[in-house]
């Protein structure tokens, strides 16, 4: 299990690796110059020189090579650069807006694994088998939906249809609640999709009959043997899911107005700011990686099988 997991990790350092020098590729690729943006406005009037000397202290005319080391040196000690924008140290920047993102991305993830196990339940009730073959439809029709159509659906149906939840001053706890439905509805799509296709498989496996057999009751035998062993694949499923969730959650900020990452990335995108769109990058990019990292770390715990497939791998 030792040598999985730092097999594992080796492979994550590679995949942030490869985020790191894919995104700073293409990133200076983008056409504009933030440096420019920023000090070429004729309301500041400065000289071409003076222009000059900024580009200089931003280190905007060194070669791309030594742009990519120092870059990359000073993200492996924790400094991801200074906005040019703001003027601000962009660590001061992520650590004012990421908690926001994290808020609503882990309410939202919390919603779609509510979500998903209530719908697999409720297709897996034999006094709801009529609607079963319509339950098992709903995962398409969820992820079927943009994220940003069904915010500015559920704006329009609970805020200004309803009234139930407004949008202009609300409540932290009310300013949450459609953001996190906007979020968890699409990614509970997939998770119900993979739980029911495998409580579907379970239920065929010689254990259910035994079960069955000895009298145990539907639900005991739903969440006691069958939801347990389909549960193995979803998790997996929930790992991969970080990244959409995280990509929703900054549509999501962008729909309901939000501070978040999702304000900062829309801001620095409009002005060019390099360096911020780097490190947003990143933290996505890490938090894919830790998430799959506990998943795989997880899946043993769940699955004693595991042990003895790894110990004959080795």
């Amino acid at each position: 299990m030792g040598h999985f997991l730092l097999r594992r990790v080796g492979q994550g350092v590679l995949v942030l690796w490869a985020a790191f020098t894919l995104s700073f590729l293409l990133l200076q690729v983008l056409p504009g110059d933030a440096v420019l943006i920023k000090f070429q406005n004729p309301d500041l009037g400065l000289s071409p020189a003076q222009i000059a000397e900024m580009r200089l202290a931003y280190g905007a005319d060194t070669p791309l090579w030594q742009q990519y080391f120092h870059t990359l040196f000073a993200m492996l000690h924790g400094d991801f650069g200074f906005s040019i924008q703001a003027g601000v140290p962009v660590s001061e920047q992520l650590t004012s807006n990421l908690p926001d993102t994290l808020s609503l991305a882990v309410a939202g993830f919390a919603l779609a694994v509510v979500l998903a196990l209530l719908l697999a339940t409720l297709a897996n009730q034999r006094w709801l088998r009529p609607l079963s073959r319509w339950l098992h439809s709903v995962p398409a029709l969820f992820i079927s939906l943009p994220t940003f159509w069904l915010g500015i659906a559920l704006i329009q149906l609970f805020s200004f249809q309803l009234r139930w939840v407004p949008v202009i001053n609300p409540s932290p706890l009310q300013g949450l609640i459609l953001p996190v439905l906007t979020v968890a509805v699409p990614i509970s799509a997939p998770l119900a999709q993979i739980l029911l296709r495998s409580i579907d498989e379970v239920q065929t496996l010689p254990f259910v009959a035994v079960a069955r057999a000895k009298g145990a009751s539907e639900n005991r035998i739903l969440w006691r043997h069958v939801m347990r062993n389909a549960l193995l694949p979803a998790l997996t499923v929930a790992g991969l899911l970080l990244g959409e969730l995280i990509a929703g959650a900054l549509i999501t900020e962008t729909v309901f107005g939000l501070g978040g990452i999702g304000q900062l990335t829309q801001q620095a995108v409009n002005n060019q700011d390099v360096a911020v769109l780097q490190a947003v990058v990143m933290i996505s990019a890490l938090g894919f990686v830790l998430i799959n990292l506990l998943v795989d770390a997880l899946m043993p715990l769940l699955d004693p099988r595991l042990h003895t497939l790894s110990g004959e791998a080795r």
